[in-house]
């Protein structure tokens, strides 16, 4: 008895769960580990422990209803392009999610997929997982944990999910417009999230950390890693888990996925050597740091995540160039200007993936190559692709299109976090009060990462007496 379906490829599943759990491990322990091992010691459970519920959070969310608004069949919100906005909430409990995944407003532009939908619902909730975990890293060290158990299910929900429908659930950016003036007659390019997670994340935190106010005083200026090999443990399970991230994104275990993760590991490889290069040469200690080579790699894996599939392995290295390049500006020399100063986004986040996911996007506009993409139409031959880049194609429209997606994600992103915020600081206080954010773990959790025995002993004594 054969025990798989005709429609499944073993190959093909097995690959698309092997990748998704690699980009799980990117979240769980690998940024909980990263980002808690950054942060001062005081901030390392509160870190990992929000990294571990905005995970789980966002399971419930998405098999509830978020994988249908990200990629089921589009909402009916009206006439015209109302409807390319989001897709129908539905839960995928019980067992019609056995059968195989079909994205409908894609069914007819590319091969339909070999596995199951259990498979792609799980391979996309991974995805969505880690962005609100990205931008913890804008809002850590006082934002009340209470909050964050609110934010991150309305987020998911209302940014998330629409960014995910408009670009890759078949959306108004996801696909090509009959008719449409020269500009829209093609989709944006968005391989592996770009911009639906990267630039989302880099904008959402900033506004976040905003809106939700800086640290103390003391801790802005006194912001010391805590654990630096456990960062580097962190940093390497993200740079590794990204072959999950970009190769799985072709959907098939063939020559796309092998590209997109040798460019992928080529393109991180450039810009952590790019950032170190410009450490030694430009920055104001002329010294190379362990902590500018982690923003080195994480723009190189953010950079090249939107092209990783459609540029060949010489794109890669430009990319891993020209975005380590301009987020090392952005970083040290656009980051002390007064608007980057005021707000505490306590990473950087809106650098190293807001800026970093929106080089990479518009860099696809360049150098897309069309003898790399296989496919962007139903059987179409290389030669009528029209998705090539400014290189290729000669002409700057993927460029204009790629930019008017960003922007798309910009603005929305932007406001629906100022909303929500906004709406749940009705009832709660955003950030935590001064005397919990002077204690830190110990004030929010009564635990901390490194207890000193003796106190351990004396707190136990006093909870026995």
């Amino acid at each position: 008895m054969n025990p798989y379906p005709d429609w499944l490829n073993p190959g093909d599943n097995a690959w698309q769960l092997v990748a998704a759990t690699l980009v799980g491990l990117m979240s769980i322990p690998g940024i909980a580990v990263l980002y808690a091992g950054i942060v001062q010691k005081k901030w390392a459970v509160n870190t990992m422990l929000m990294a571990f519920t905005g995970f789980s959070l966002v399971l419930v969310v998405w098999v509830l209803w978020g994988f249908k608004m990200g990629f089921g069949d589009p909402m009916k919100l009206g006439p015209g392009i109302l409807g390319s906005f989001v897709g129908s909430p539905r839960s995928i409990l019980g067992t019609a999610n056995q059968g195989q995944a079909v994205i409908p407003l894609l069914d007819g532009a590319m091969p339909k997929f070999r596995f199951s939908e259990s498979t792609l619902a799980y391979f996309q909730f991974v995805f969505a997982a880690i962005t609100p975990l990205l931008f913890l890293g804008s809002v850590v060290g006082r934002m009340n944990f209470k909050v964050w158990l609110i934010f991150v299910p309305l987020w998911s929900t209302f940014a998330y999910s629409i960014n995910a429908f408009l670009v890759w659930g078949g959306g108004f950016w996801g696909q090509a417009h009959a008719g449409a003036s020269s500009l829209f007659s093609t989709g944006a390019l968005d391989y592996s999230g770009g911009y639906v997670i990267h630039l989302a994340a880099g904008v959402s935190g900033f506004v976040a950390a905003a809106v939700i106010g800086p640290r103390l005083n003391r801790d802005r200026e006194r912001a010391v890693p805590n654990n630096l090999p456990m960062a580097a443990v962190g940093a390497g399970i993200l740079w590794l888990g990204w072959n999950g991230f970009n190769g799985g994104d072709p959907y098939f275990a063939g020559t796309n996925a092998s590209l997109a993760v040798l460019n992928t590991n080529l393109c991180t490889a450039v810009a952590l050597l790019t950032w170190v290069i410009w450490d030694i040469f430009a920055s104001r200690e002329r010294k190379p740091t362990f902590l500018g080579a982690v923003n080195g790699m994480i723009v190189g894996l953010v950079g090249i995540t939107p092209a990783a599939g459609f540029v060949n392995s010489f794109g890669a290295i430009i990319i891993g160039v020209v975005a380590s390049s301009l987020v090392w500006m952005s970083w040290n020399w656009l980051g002390r200007t007064k608007p980057f100063k005021k707000v505490d986004d306590t990473l950087g986040v809106i650098h190293t993936h807001g800026v970093a996911g929106l080089i990479g996007g518009l860099m696809v506009g360049v150098l897309a190559d069309p003898n790399v993409i296989i496919y962007l139409g139903n059987g179409k031959d290389v030669n009528d692709v029209t998705a090539a880049g400014w290189l290729w194609g000669h002409h700057p429209a993927q460029i204009l299109v790629q930019l008017c997606a960003a922007l798309t994600i910009i603005v929305w992103d932007a406001f629906i976090t100022f909303a929500i915020l906004k709406i749940i600081g009705l009832f709660m206080k955003l950030r935590a009060p001064d005397e919990v954010l002077e204690q830190g773990d110990i004030g929010v959790h009564s635990e901390e990462a490194y207890p000193d025995e003796d106190l351990v002993t004396g707190r136990l004594d006093g909870v026995k007496a």
